[in-house]
C-alpha cells in the first residue's frame, strides 16, 4: 500500500477525484455527487419513488490518472514529452473507455431497472424512476430547499459497484438544480438595437471632454468609439503574423442566423482581410435541435457569437474559425460542444466566453469538464475561458468567489484590462479592468457621489475548490494562493487583454432597429467575453510563428515566461494617478428621443481586486507585449 501512495497523491493534485471506499462495502464512491446545498437542515423528505430521473454516467476511460499525467507532461516545456501530442484516435485508443467497460457499465445500469437512452465515447445516458436510481447508485434521493425553490439531490454520495474497477468517472443529473452558463456581458440581441452616443475618442485621449467637470484633478477624454483590429494588433505585438493555417474554435450556445453576413460586412468596413469562403464554419446540433431558448435568452447569445467571431478575425485575419453551437446553455450541452471539438480535433485553440459562479459548480461536473480539457491537452488543444465580468462577485452574489470553468487547472483563464492605444496605433498603457460610475449632476458642474458605485470588472480571485496547479507555484504570491487554505488553491486569471467596454471593441451585427426593421449596425462592447477571443487570436499568431505546431494547453508556457519583457505588467495606476473617461449614452439605448446620460467611468477599480506589479488576480501575468508572439518559436536545434 505504502508504495502506491505517492501515485494517488499526485493524481489528486492533478485534479482527479480519487475513488474512495464508500460507506457500503463493495462500492466505489463517486466523489462530489452529493451537492453542498443538500444539507440535513434543507431536507424536505424523500423524493417520491415514481418521479422520473434522467442522468449521464460519465466513463473514466482505461487510465484516468495516466491521462492527467500525460496531459501535464505534454504541456510542460521542461518535460521530455513536451509537444508529443496524440491524434484523437490515439487518445481514444490509449485513454478512452474499452468496449468491455462500456458493456459492464450498461449491464449494471440495466440490472437496476434503468433504461439506456444513449451512448457516446464519453458517457451513457439513462432514464428511470427514483427507485431504480437509488438501487443503481446506492443512495437515496430527497428534496431540498435551495434558495426559494426545492430541488432533488442524493442524500449521500452516489457510488458504483467496485466490480466495475473504476470505469465510472462520475454521474450528473441526480440533482436537478439548474446547471447553466451565461455569457458574460449583457449583450443586445437582434431583438433590440443598441447604439452608442458620441462624442467619442478615436484613439485614447484624442478628444478631451473640456466642458465637463474634471476627475482626479484633470480633464478627461471621452470614451473610445471602439477599437478595431489594427489597433489591437499593434497593442499586442502581432507584427507580420496573421494566424495563417491555424484553426480556432469558438463555443457558445445557439447560433446567430446572420453571422456570415455580419462578419463579412464588419471586416470590409474596418479594413480586416475579407473572409475566404471556407474560413468560417459552423458546427451545430444535429437536426438543429435547440432547447431552453427562453431560459437561456437565445438571442443574447447571438451577440456573444458575433463578438467572438469578429474579434478573432480582427486580430488573426487568416485563421480558420469554426463556431460550435451548443443546443442550450446547460452544462450537459456545453460539454457536448467541447467534446465535439476534442473528438474531431476541430481546432488547436478554443475560445469560450461563458461561465457561471464557482458556487454553482458541483464536483461531479468539474470532473467531467476536466476530463474533456485533459483529453484536449493530450491532442495539443488549448482552452481559453473568460474570467467573468463581476470582479470578486460580491456585488453580484454577496460572496467573494471566482467563475467556472475558468477556475479549472486545465484551462487558460483570461482576465481583463482597460486599454489605451494612442495616436498612430501606439500602445500607451493598460489598467486592470474595474469600473466605478458616477452621473453628471443636474447643474452640470460636478459628478454626483464621485467616483460612484462599482458596475463591472474582470473576474478573479482564489478558488475554494481547485488545488494550486504546478505551474502557478513560485509565481502566484502566497497571499493569493493560500487565501482559502494552507495548501494553496488555483488563482484566476492567467493572462489578460482588453475588456473594459469604455475602451472597448467595435462590433457589427444585424439587429431589430427602432422602427421594427432588421438591419446591420455597429456598437462598442467589452467584457472578458472580448478578452478571451483576443487572447485566442494572439495564440493563433504565436502558433503560426512556430511553424504551425500547436501550443496546446498554454499555461505552463505562459508562466514560464513570467517576469520577462514579453508581457506588459499591468497595474491600476500606470501614469501614477487615477484615470477616468467620460461617456455619453442614449437614455433609451438607441437614439436621443429620451435624452442623454453623461457619466464618468473610473478605470482600475475592480471591486476588492487590484492590479499590482507582478502577478495579480485581475490581469494574471499581464498582457502580450512585443516579442510575446515570437517567444513561442522553439530555439534552433529543438524540435
Amino acid at each position: 500500500m505504502a508504495a502506491t501512495l505517492p501515485m494517488i497523491a499526485g493524481a489528486l493534485a492533478l485534479g482527479i477525484p480519487a475513488a474512495h471506499a464508500a460507506d457500503t462495502p463493495g462500492r466505489d464512491a463517486l466523489a462530489g455527487t452529493k451537492p453542498a446545498w443538500a444539507t440535513a437542515k434543507a431536507d424536505k423528505g424523500a423524493t417520491p419513488d415514481s418521479s422520473k430521473v434522467s442522468a449521464r454516467v460519465y466513463l473514466a476511460g482505461r487510465n484516468a490518472s495516466g491521462l492527467a499525467a500525460y496531459a501535464k507532461a505534454v504541456s510542460d516545456p521542461s518535460s521530455a514529452l513536451y509537444g508529443k501530442y496524440l491524434s484523437a484516435a490515439q487518445v481514444q485508443q490509449r485513454f478512452g473507455a474499452t468496449t468491455a467497460q462500456v458493456k459492464a457499465v450498461k449491464s449494471w445500469l440495466k440490472s437496476a431497472g434503468l433504461k439506456i437512452t444513449g451512448t457516446t465515447q464519453h458517457y451513457v445516458t439513462v432514464s428511470g424512476d427514483v427507485a431504480a436510481v437509488e438501487k443503481a447508485f446506492s443512495t437515496s434521493l430527497h428534496n431540498y430547499a435551495k434558495g426559494s425553490k426545492t430541488y432533488r439531490a442524493p442524500s449521500k454520495t452516489a457510488s458504483a459497484p467496485d466490480s466495475l474497477n473504476g470505469a465510472v468517472l462520475t454521474v450528473t443529473g441526480l440533482d436537478n438544480a439548474p446547471h447553466k452558463a451565461t455569457h458574460d456581458d449583457t449583450l443586445p440581441g437582434p431583438t433590440a438595437v443598441f447604439k452608442n452616443s458620441g462624442p467619442f475618442s478615436s484613439y485614447y485621449g484624442s478628444n478631451t471632454a473640456s466642458t465637463l467637470p474634471s476627475a482626479y484633478g484633470q480633464k478627461i477624454p471621452y470614451a473610445i468609439e471602439g477599437y478595431t483590429g489594427k489597433q489591437l494588433r499593434a497593442a499586442y505585438g502581432a507584427g507580420k503574423y496573421t494566424g495563417k493555417g491555424v484553426r480556432v474554435a469558438i463555443t457558445d450556445a445557439f447560433a446567430s442566423p446572420t453571422i456570415a453576413f455580419d462578419a463579412g460586412t464588419y471586416a470590409k468596413k474596418h479594413g480586416d482581410a475579407a473572409w475566404k469562403t471556407t474560413q468560417l464554419k459552423q458546427v451545430l446540433p444535429s437536426d438543429y435541435r435547440y432547447t431552453g431558448a427562453d431560459e437561456c435568452d437565445a438571442s443574447g447569445w447571438y451577440g456573444e457569437e458575433t463578438l467572438d467571431v469578429e474579434a478573432v478575425h480582427a486580430v488573426a485575419p487568416d485563421a480558420n474559425v469554426t463556431y460550435v453551437g451548443a443546443a442550450s446553455c446547460t452544462d450537459d450541452d456545453l460539454l457536448d460542444a467541447l467534446g465535439k471539438v476534442v473528438d474531431n480535433h476541430l481546432a488547436d485553440i478554443v475560445s469560450n466566453s461563458w461561465g457561471d459562479i464557482e458556487a454553482n459548480q458541483t464536483p461531479d461536473l468539474a470532473a467531467a469538464y476536466d476530463q474533456v480539457f485533459q483529453l484536449g491537452a493530450v491532442e495539443g488543444i488549448g482552452f481559453y475561458f473568460s474570467s467573468g465580468d463581476n470582479g470578486d462577485e460580491v456585488a453580484n452574489t454577496k460572496v467573494k468567489q471566482v467563475d467556472t470553468p475558468a477556475n479549472s487547472a486545465w484551462v487558460t483563464a483570461v482576465g481583463g484590462t482597460s486599454l489605451a492605444v494612442g495616436k498612430g496605433d501606439k500602445y500607451l498603457w493598460e489598467t486592470g479592468w474595474g469600473t466605478e460610475k458616477a452621473l453628471l449632476s443636474t447643474d452640470g458642474k460636478s459628478w454626483t457621489n464621485f467616483p460612484g458605485a462599482f458596475t463591472s470588472g474582470a473576474g478573479g480571485g482564489t478558488s475554494k475548490t481547485v488545488a494550486e496547479p504546478f505551474y502557478q507555484k513560485g509565481v502566484v504570491p502566497d497571499a493569493l494562493a493560500k487565501a482559502n487554505s494552507a495548501t494553496g488553491n488555483r488563482v484566476v486569471p492567467d493572462i489578460s487583454a482588453i475588456a473594459d467596454p469604455n475602451t472597448g471593441f467595435k462590433v457589427g451585427q444585424t439587429q431589430t432597429q427602432s422602427d421594427g426593421s432588421e438591419s446591420y449596425s455597429e456598437y462598442r462592447i467589452g467584457g472578458t467575453s472580448l478578452a478571451s477571443p483576443v487572447i485566442a487570436a494572439v495564440q493563433a499568431l504565436a502558433q503560426e510563428a512556430r511553424g504551425g505546431k500547436a501550443i496546446g494547453f498554454a499555461n505552463p508556457s505562459i508562466y514560464a515566461k513570467y517576469g520577462t519583457k514579453v508581457y506588459h505588467d499591468v497595474t491600476d495606476k500606470p501614469t501614477g494617478t487615477d484615470l477616468a473617461v467620460a461617456r455619453v449614452d442614449f437614455a433609451n439605448g438607441y437614439d436621443a428621443t429620451n435624452g442623454l446620460l453623461t457619466s464618468v467611468r473610473s478605470l482600475g477599480k475592480d471591486s476588492s481586486l487590484s492590479a499590482v506589479k507582478g502577478y495579480d488576480d485581475v490581469t494574471g501575468v499581464g498582457t502580450p507585449a512585443n516579442g510575446y508572439v515570437e517567444s513561442f518559436i522553439p530555439p534552433k536545434g529543438h524540435h
